[in-house]
């Protein structure tokens, strides 16, 4: 007995030494990080590639390779291995040739190469670019995505413009119409288009010509086109709206593969995006939005019958939203994700019956696929675990993880698990807070707190690996990091989004207040007098709310937050946006506006506030932080403003990420160690 004891004290000395031998993560180990995405089965279910990104801090570049991982984890191999970026591996459907886009000779084309081995042959050279290949199942085609001048006719028309705009010493725009830049990108007059190429001699045809964009730039689905089983027909989407900044109209169309006039086939307000076709060609799947210029109005699966031309909603009783669709194999029930609190789950309905089963709990997965035999193909992650491929049953029994890319860097590294706690929000309504405990975490210690709000604010935290918002990041040199869920987040039924619309400092507010003031009372460890809060995009609208009214935190970080809501609507570029939210456009709804707007509270500023800001941020303009930080500096609110002249609304570059953590890091740690 006593050897059996002395044998247990040995292990959990081993074990006290194993967890104290493990560290905080540092800037070097997130950007080290090998990024796993978009896991794609072989006809044959034996295989699945996957694409990998790395990132290389020293020459603030980027890279990525295609892999192959055996369907039983036992083989794994590097597929691609050019210093170009190679990504979207495609199978053919006899399993033979695997289509990828790759910029390894200029700008990103799709290009075949055998799996046997052998050299890559460029199957596209459109001057504008290829992505997003799409096999046809005899092999024949695939269709693409490219970039193009609406009024070009051919190739050349369109190389001719590049040229003509890239050597002009001018580089002035005229306008005459609104949606001349999104997201973080100018159009400059310049639409997306759906091609088909003959993969026998790489020629190539737009399917869908015209002053449109297809894909739609905003609100669809990825990739937004597909090809029938019988390779005659192409469903894509478009909104048909003149003005699109102002509609979250899409639509679903069909045209022949030859090309030809394209016919509408649904007509629904809202958006329609995902259009997926049944193996048997009967159905094509797709989601939809009930209401017209609402963009996080619920998803709900609908199955569209070809031969009479009908709809039907399949999960109009889940009070969740649907995307990820893939059918199965006999062509009567499909597979799909849906957000659930901190996790995202795989659902299947039941064609027929309109029976919706849940198929994973507890986990977070995306990139669904499935593969012969309906085996379940996915991304698995956690908070405290970067992403891997997994394969599970078509039940969800038997899941196992595929890939092991970081598996060295993680046993080296102390990251806690995610906590899920859940209080009283505004009128009692119960809200979901979650937190990530430090390193080296003592219970018996007093800890300072970062409390994150997350954007949207259609959005939510989840027990996911994120490369921007990283909860380890924030714990790492000893806080708490909060996160909670408030009004307006998704995953907790429709009702729960809805109720941020016109009410953006309402009961948001008080749902992030009350979960605050829950922390305090509820945990020991918390020191309650050292807490500091960030939040980006609306996020870092709350801040600035936050700035102007009640809060007991030291210290805030506003990045690319909305500041003022009049000349936010202005300056940004999806009007459907401020105009569903807020109940019209300024003119329409002034009152409204003004009761919102941070920049109405400026008296009250007190809080010391960093404040991040990009110049080419076109979703939330750079003025608004510049107005941010004029009224702090008046105010003699202590502040400072990080500035990227070469960022957009996320920051992305190696080097720059670094300063963005390295500021907020010693920003905390001013007025919170």
């Amino acid at each position: 007995m006593r050897k059996i004891i002395g044998f247990l004290f040995l292990l959990c000395a081993i074990s006290q030494i194993q967890a104290q031998e493990k560290r905080p993560i540092t800037f070097e180990d997130f950007w080290g990080f090998e990024r796993v995405s978009d896991p794609q089965p072989s006809p044959d279910g034996k295989w699945v590639a996957y694409t990998v990104t790395t990132y290389d801090i020293t020459t603030n570049k980027s890279n990525s390779d295609i892999y192959l991982v055996s369907i039983d984890g036992k083989d794994t191999k590097q597929f691609t291995s050019s210093p170009k970026r190679e990504s979207q591996p495609r199978w053919s459907p006899d399993g033979k040739t695997i289509a990828f886009v790759s910029n390894r000779d200029g700008n990103a084309q799709i290009y075949l190469m055998p799996v046997s081995g052998g050299e890559a042959r460029k199957l596209t050279t459109i001057s504008t670019g290829a992505s997003g290949p799409v096999w046809s199942t005899d092999g024949k085609n695939i269709i693409f995505t490219s970039t193009v001048y609406p009024d070009c006719e051919n190739d050349d028309c369109n190389a001719k413009k590049l040229q003509a705009q890239e050597s002009n010493l001018v580089q002035a725009q005229i306008w005459d119409r609104l949606m001349f830049k999104h997201w973080n990108d100018w159009t400059y007059g310049m639409r997306s288009h759906v091609f088909v190429a003959s993969t026998e001699d790489g020629s190539f045809r737009d399917v869908t010509p015209g002053d449109f964009d297809s894909p739609p730039i905003s609100l669809g689905g990825s990739p937004d086109y597909a090809i029938s089983p019988d390779g005659s027909e192409i469903c894509f989407v478009k909104n048909p709206e003149d003005v699109v900044a102002v509609s979250t109209n899409n639509d679903l169309y069909i045209v022949a593969t030859s090309g030809g006039e394209a016919k509408q086939i649904t007509t629904n307000s809202g958006n329609d995006a995902n259009p997926v076709y049944s193996p048997d060609g009967k159905y094509i799947a797709y989601t939809s939005m009930a209401r017209g210029g609402f963009e996080a109005d619920k998803r709900v699966l609908m199955l569209y019958n070809r031969k009479n031309g009908t709809s039907r909603a399949l999960t109009q009783s889940l009070d969740r939203s649907a995307t990820d669709l893939a059918w199965n194999s006999k062509s009567n029930a499909i597979y799909f994700l849906t957000e659930d609190g901190s996790c995202q789950s795989i659902y299947s309905v039941d064609i027929n019956s309109a029976k919706t089963t849940q198929i994973t709990q507890g986990l977070y997965n995306k990139s669904l696929s499935l593969a012969t035999g309906d085996k379940l193909v996915f991304i698995q992650e956690k908070i405290n675990k970067p992403a891997d491929v997994w394969v599970a049953d078509k039940n969800g029994k038997n899941a196992k993880q595929l890939t092991f890319h970081n598996k060295d860097k993680l046993s080296q590294l102390e990251m806690n698990p995610l906590e899920e706690f859940w209080f009283a929000g505004a009128g009692g309504t119960k809200v979901h807070g979650f937190m990530v405990k430090p390193p080296q975490f003592d219970q018996v210690k007093k800890y300072p707190v970062i409390y994150l709000v997350h954007g949207g604010p259609q959005g939510a935290w989840h027990d996911s690996f994120h490369y921007r918002w990283n909860a380890q990041m924030f714990a790492a040199p000893g806080y708490v990091v909060v996160m909670v869920n408030p009004r307006g987040s998704t995953g907790y039924g429709q009702q729960f989004t809805d109720e941020i619309s016109r009410d953006w400092g309402g009961k948001v507010y008080e749902d992030l207040k009350n979960g605050w003031e829950y922390l305090g009372a509820n945990f020991d460890f918390i020191d309650a007098n050292r807490m500091g809060a960030a939040g980006a995009s609306y996020g870092g609208y709350m801040m600035y709310w936050l700035e102007g009214h009640d809060n007991p935190f030291k210290c805030l970080v506003a990045h690319d937050g909305v500041f003022n809501l009049v000349s936010m609507y202005g300056t940004t570029e999806e009007l459907w946006f401020p105009e569903w939210e807020m109940g019209g456009a300024p003119w329409e709804n002034p009152e409204l506006y003004a009761k919102w707007s941070p920049s109405n509270y400026i008296n009250d500023f007190k809080t010391p506030m960093l404040i991040v800001h990009s110049q080419k941020d076109f979703r939330v303009d750079l003025g608004q932080g510049f107005e941010a930080f004029t009224a702090l500096q008046k105010m003699n609110v202590p502040s400072k403003f990080l500035y990227f002249p070469d960022e957009d609304h996320f920051v992305s570059k190696p080097q720059n990420a670094k300063l963005w953590w390295n500021t907020l890091h010693e920003w905390f740690a001013e007025y919170l160690k």
